[in-house]
């Protein structure tokens, strides 16, 4: 597991997203995650829908399922999902800004809370699908973050993680010059390897039935942004404002880091689907009680 030089934790998160708000949806856009390429002529928004309706497929989501995203940003992918699988979705973020932004863009069956994951107050086996797009690696405490989403999904419900992962058995030169630093000023409290995930969410009680490595799908996702933040800090007086005087502003510096992370194989990007353990009992049907 690679831990930042500096103890980063849920409030630092928060304050993170919450005050680089307007820099955020300027750069990456609403949806706050990597896009995924299949043909590479996408556009980054046809990229970063491409991503959650993935998720959406390896979830074999139904109508009126319940769900959850973890770690839900703005709300997108929840909207996303909701409308085009007719699901009805909890989302849990950190962040206020992005509470209000999901606030002011309601969608039917669709409920964003602002609250941490690790004490969501969600009760047991109340869902049938949750997934978390590239916000497992701010989970201050991860072993509990998969505990929370067994604990919470119905027998034979999944779990959809993209995470961004650190190499296994990464050499001493990237974690020192990219992997540490990026977690350091991304605030992420550590970053874990494909087999420590693997690990974790079977300690758990999830049954790892697939896993998929897409670096190579995502990776140009940070080109687009260093070319977007470029674009920014030369047009517009507040992104250069915030990039530069806020105290998330370290920030900036990431994005060449992970430029490189990705071109050296330091940094992965995989996507796990998890299961649990159906135990002979149905899980609820749309419109059932929880059991």
């Amino acid at each position: 597991m690679i831990l930042p030089n500096t103890v980063q934790n849920a409030v630092a998160v928060a304050d993170h997203y919450d005050e680089l708000d307007p820099v955020y949806r300027h750069v990456w856009g609403d949806h706050v995650h990597h896009g995924l390429w299949a043909t590479g002529r996408e556009t980054p928004a046809e990229a970063v829908v491409a991503l959650a309706k993935t998720v959406g497929d390896r979830l074999n989501l139904a109508p009126g399922v319940e769900c959850v995203d973890i770690g839900c940003g703005y709300g997108s992918t929840a909207r996303q999902l909701a409308e085009t699988c007719a699901v009805h979705v909890t989302g849990f973020t950190l962040s206020a800004e992005q509470a209000n932004y999901a606030a002011a863009h309601p969608v039917p069956g669709v409920d964003i809370q602002l609250r941490d994951w690790l004490d969501n107050g969600l009760i047991d086996a109340s869902a049938h699908a949750a997934w978390a797009i590239e916000s497992s690696e701010h989970m201050v405490d991860k072993p509990r973050f998969f505990a929370e989403a067994h604990r919470v999904l119905a027998p034979g419900g999944r779990l959809v993680v993209c995470a961004w992962l650190a190499e296994t058995d990464a050499s001493g030169w990237k974690v020192r010059h990219l992997l540490e630093p990026i977690c350091r000023e991304g605030r992420l409290p550590s970053m874990g390897t494909r087999e420590e995930y693997e690990a974790m969410a079977m300690a758990a009680g999830f049954v790892v039935t697939d896993y998929e490595d897409v670096s190579g799908r995502v990776a140009r996702t940070w080109t687009i942004c260093a070319r977007r933040l470029v674009k920014a800090l030369l047009l517009d007086r507040d992104t250069r404002r915030l990039a530069f005087r806020a105290r998330n502003r370290i920030f900036v510096l990431s994005i060449p880091r992970l430029i490189l992370a990705y071109r050296t194989g330091a940094m992965r990007y995989g996507i796990f689907t998890l299961s649990k353990a159906d135990d002979d009992a149905t899980p609820p049907q749309p419109g059932e009680p929880p059991l």
